[in-house]
């Protein structure tokens, strides 16, 4: 549970960590390839009603960056159980998963160091619960899990330190409300900073669309079908946060292609 602060603490101890949050909270050199600055990335629409305000605010809020323009349109995928990816797009989905563990996760396939599709699921079977039904908790994992797919990772992984004001931040409140510190529900400047650091290059291929414009031509199959709601397929851990869970796992597809799946687990 996180720890109660008074204001003053809270004033403190947030001046301390903005000296130690992560300078840098990419997750590696992964982007999109495009050859023009913004770009514009599809959200596919997979939600369900309870959702499509949260998925609309964390569009809006992301839209505010200079490089990027998230638009929300109808899904390409069948059935939000398997929520399958499609090229140069990120498909945004909820239903209940099971007692998997997780709240959500988000999973991104790279060739090289080029993202080249996504998706989000955000697990009902937790959201449905007292504990996080609740618009903050959505918005903070909506928020977090579609901002991995640009290539941003975490500003911070403790869950009961101080809020940073991010929702790249782990939080036990994501509110703020609960014991009188920031809210954790939507990106904050550093946030905005980062996507200019990782978008300042051009690309003389794209990634965006429904075709790899530019990238070699791969040979022989790879893997693009794996069930990323199954822990087990996610690969390797390559990076774990305080809690002792692990926070970023990493599987080789062949052909140079890799699957990123972060995760945010359920107290």
């Amino acid at each position: 549970m996180k720890k109660i602060f008074t204001l003053s603490t809270v004033v403190v101890f947030l001046g301390v960590l903005a000296t130690t949050a992560y300078a840098s909270h990419t997750w590696g050199n992964y982007h999109w390839a495009r050859t023009s600055t913004p770009f514009v990335l599809k959200l596919g629409d997979k939600v369900s009603g309870v959702w499509d305000s949260h998925l609309a605010t964390s569009s809006a809020e992301w839209n505010a960056s200079t490089v990027l323009e998230t638009v929300i349109v109808p899904s390409l995928a069948a059935d939000p159980r398997t929520c399958k990816p499609s090229l140069g797009r990120v498909e945004v989905c909820n239903t209940k998963y099971g007692k998997t563990g997780w709240l959500g996760i988000a999973s991104i396939w790279a060739t090289g160091e080029h993202i080249t599709q996504g998706t989000v699921k955000l697990n009902d079977t937790y959201f449905a619960t007292a504990t996080y039904n609740t618009p903050a908790w959505r918005n903070l994992v909506m928020c977090q899990e579609i901002a991995h797919t640009f290539g941003l990772g975490h500003q911070d992984e403790i869950f009961n330190n101080a809020n940073l004001g991010t929702c790249m931040d782990y939080t036990n409140d994501p509110s703020g409300a609960l014991y009188g510190q920031l809210s954790n529900e939507y990106p904050n400047t550093h946030d905005y900073v980062q996507l200019e650091t990782i978008y300042t290059h051009l690309d003389t291929i794209t990634t965006l669309g429904s075709k790899l414009l530019g990238l070699p031509a791969r040979k022989g199959s790879v893997r693009e079908d794996i069930d990323t709601t199954n822990s087990s397929e996610w690969g390797r851990e390559i990076k774990r946060s305080s809690d002792g869970k692990s926070s970023l796992h990493e599987r080789e597809l062949g052909n140079g292609t890799k699957v990123f799946t972060f995760v945010i687990w359920a107290e």
